[in-house]
């Protein structure tokens, strides 16, 4: 089993996993709201063929009047891949990626009272606490516990970016002789450009000949 971040093309595919394992179904705009602004905080489980076989679709609030924090908008896994521990490890992935990309103090969710099996997953194996009940918060009436997650912990594991040093080289003095060789090279190339590579080879040729005639 491989849990990675979601891309852009898993979206049908977590649609599909929703449509199966919950009651609360979203439209695709709604996955393309949470893909285009938070792409770093949705997950996908896939099994060995790459299947997608479950999901979280999460978000970072927007209230300016509250500590910044992230929220858990869908969580699903296929019956058939449940009791793998995939459901805690797309959790703790979410919420490691709110801490460090958003410095995220608490993640929030809502569930229904009735949904007994969440329920243990989140007070028992993940920490949630209860902070208040929902009254009618679902379409067909049933009231949801909203619950709260600390992230502080994670917050602070989370590593300080280091100090970016320049490193500082000292200028050294050139010796006279490679100021003249290099002022020699100048002229060379200064030479070259103005009167052209065919005239100075000839010259250079002609200047060989030469001395070697007078050596003979």
């Amino acid at each position: 089993m491989n849990i990675r971040n979601a891309h852009p093309a898993d979206l049908m595919n977590m649609q599909h996993c929703n449509l199966l394992c919950l009651p609360e179904n979203y439209q695709m705009k709604y996955y393309f709201y949470h893909g285009l602004s938070w792409p770093q905080l949705s997950y996908v489980a896939e099994d060995a063929k790459g299947n997608i076989v479950g999901y979280v679709l999460a978000k970072m609030e927007e209230d300016p009047d509250e500590a910044t924090h992230g929220h858990i908008t869908s969580l699903a896994v296929k019956r058939s891949h449940r009791r793998l521990g995939l459901a805690r490890k797309l959790m703790d992935h979410a919420s490691r990626a709110m801490v460090e990309c958003f410095k995220a103090k608490y993640v929030s969710l809502h569930v229904r009272v009735s949904n007994r099996a969440a329920l243990r997953l989140y007070a028992e194996t993940l920490k949630f606490e209860q902070s208040e009940v929902e009254p009618k918060y679902y379409a067909d009436g049933e009231d949801a516990y909203a619950m709260k997650r600390d992230l502080t912990k994670l917050l602070e594991e989370v590593p300080k970016p280091s100090r970016f040093y320049i490193p500082y080289r000292e200028k050294k003095s050139m010796p006279i002789e490679e100021v003249d060789e290099l002022h020699q090279d100048n002229e060379l190339i200064e030479d070259t450009h103005e009167r052209g590579v065919d005239v100075l080879v000839e010259e250079n040729l002609a200047n060989k000949l030469g001395s070697a005639s007078i050596s003979t």
